[in-house]
């Protein structure tokens, strides 16, 4: 078994749960078939490839690293001639997340890996305005679970940000077979089809877990925010 993590982070995500068109709200944090989706766009699957059903097979955890700030937009929409509607848009800002996927198919969370790094189509975090802040950083364990390997991968969040939650404890929500002995509850998050004239999704058994964090990752020095403006101008 191979795990492959992925840290998502962006000024702004979006993780939609039922909505209707007036409001598109988000989950506070990535579901399973935003990520899939991510991955089918890396590999070059389009909407339609039956393929991207089989990806409902990875198995998934995520860990919230940097609870984001909720944040609602709305949008005037041209509805029909003469006619506009309002629509709301929330987002979660300033968040980071880590993602684990693993399969006993090493060669696919290889191609997975390759893929996220050489994406055949553009790669958004929920939203196709979503895009990740920079390339998007990730690595491979063997013979590890998802859960297992997110309790003891260090601390992504911001240096600030470790330093005013210092210490915590992280929530880790996976397949519900990931963890044992946790309550588990159902969730409308497995990808049936992303067509997006026939977009289809049905359910999947999650549950929770939460890991401490003991230790900063980063030294004191690195917290330091002084900034001599004038530095740069040297001396006369």
């Amino acid at each position: 078994m191979k795990t492959l993590t992925i840290k998502l982070t962006a000024p702004l995500q979006s993780y939609g749960n039922e909505a209707s068109f007036a409001r598109r709200t988000t989950n506070n944090y990535p579901t399973k078939s935003a990520v899939i989706g991510m991955v089918a766009a890396a590999l070059g699957y389009r909407r339609t490839d039956t393929r991207i059903r089989d990806l409902n097979a990875l198995k998934f955890a995520v860990r919230i690293d940097q609870v984001g700030r909720s944040l609602t937009d709305f949008q005037t929409v041209e509805w029909k001639q003469g006619t506009r509607k309002i629509t709301y848009r929330d987002y979660i800002q300033d968040a980071i997340f880590v993602v684990a996927l693993s399969s006993t198919d090493e060669s696919l969370i290889d191609d997975i890996s390759f893929a996220l790094r050489h994406p055949k189509f553009q790669l958004f975090l929920g939203r196709r305005a979503n895009v990740p802040a920079g390339p998007l950083q990730t690595q491979i364990f063997t013979e590890e679970t998802p859960v297992a390997v997110l309790q003891h991968l260090s601390w992504q969040a911001a240096p600030w940000y470790q330093h005013k939650q210092h210490p915590t404890k992280l929530a880790i929500i996976a397949d519900a077979e990931l963890i044992a002995d946790q309550q588990e509850a159902l969730v409308k998050d497995r990808v049936e089809s992303f067509d997006q004239r026939d977009r289809r999704y049905s359910f999947r058994a999650i549950s929770k877990t939460q890991v401490a964090v003991a230790n900063l990752k980063t030294e004191s020095a690195d917290l330091d925010t002084f900034h001599d403006i004038m530095a740069a101008l040297g001396k006369e």
